[in-house]
């Protein structure tokens, strides 16, 4: 009988490995570096070997696999299996990912972005379990996010559906790692974040605690920024406001679109707790047709860094 699965998530660092009964039981998880020596080619052998060795290890049976669901930090030919580009990890361009993966584990494989795959855990498992439609933000070094409809990740025509962290937000503003002017990116990530917090200090000096924090630690990070919101910097939670207005706007527009059920809140930037969402709702409701708004309940990530395996796992129902 059919009733395990295989979750993969393919990172810059770390390969992420797990193990799960298709009802989300987890039997295993660990992890191998991700060797991008030889443009990437013994990464395939690296995964084989190691599910293999574990498959071998639990005295498990392959034949009771339904397939393997891996997760990848780029752009995926979801036609052709192949990779077009993948900016951590130097494969060539529209490397077969697919098709080596099927040749060395003999079971049927599933590529998708890993930020989309992260939406498919929390809503599996985590914070939006039991939902169908569910809107994944995950705000860290950049945005990133996934959008789930009738419980199917929307990617779009060509991979590039759910690009949350490059929907336009502000005119003039700062460029962005694509190349584009005002994605929400620059504004609502740990990074903007940290730019708004620089500029009220440069603005208005040792008024905000901001000053403080940056003269004894040498910077700032975001929960610094947070933090002193939270605790009445009237300065900080100018530069927080700004920040989640954008954010706040930009989700509107996608709950316009698709009606979610749950937003799920992820990545660094999450730790500052209720505080943020307390501020995200804020702003969402200010932007929101409040039929709409009333339908929607905020939780934050709960997966973690598992999130991608466990999304990678469930990503296999299709091959039941």
């Amino acid at each position: 009988m059919k009733d395990k699965s295989i979750g993969i998530d393919i990172g810059g660092t770390t390969v992420k490995i797990a193990l799960f009964e298709v009802q989300g039981e987890c039997l295993d998880k660990w992890s191998i570096p991700t060797d991008k020596t030889n443009s990437g080619l013994n990464i395939v052998p690296d995964i084989n070997e190691t599910v293999h060795k574990k498959i071998d290890e639990l005295n498990l049976n392959k034949r009771d696999f339904v397939g393997v669901g891996v997760g990848v930090p780029g752009f995926i030919n979801y036609e052709t299996g192949e990779i077009a580009h993948a900016p951590n990890i130097p494969w060539d361009k529209n490397y077969p990912l697919k098709d080596e993966l099927e040749k060395v584990l003999d079971l049927p494989v599933e590529l998708e972005n890993d930020a989309n795959l992260a939406a498919m855990g929390e809503m599996w498992l985590g914070s939006g379990k039991g939902k169908q439609d569910v809107i994944m933000v995950t705000l860290g070094t950049g945005v990133g996010g996934g959008i789930i409809v009738n419980g199917n990740i929307v990617r779009g025509s060509n991979g590039m559906g759910g690009e949350i962290g490059h929907i336009f937000s502000k005119d003039n503003g700062i460029v962005c790692g694509c190349g584009k002017e005002g994605c929400l990116e620059t504004i609502a990530s740990a990074t903007g974040i940290v730019r708004l917090g620089e500029e009220k200090i440069k603005e208005y000096l040792d008024a905000t605690i901001l000053y403080d924090i940056k003269k004894q630690k040498g910077k700032l990070d975001a929960r610094d920024v947070f933090d002193a919101a939270s605790n009445g910097d009237s300065y900080a939670l100018k530069a927080v406001e700004e920040s989640m207005k954008y954010l706040g706007i930009a989700l509107s527009h996608i709950i316009h679109a698709n009606n979610p059920e749950v937003v799920v809140i992820g990545g660094g930037v999450s730790k500052a707790g209720a505080f943020l969402l307390e501020q995200v709702q804020k702003q969402v409701e200010k932007y929101t047709l409040p039929r709409a708004y009333q339908a929607i309940t905020f939780e934050l990530a709960t997966l973690g860094n598992e999130a991608g395996v466990i999304g990678g796992a469930h990503l296999t129902d299709k091959f039941k």
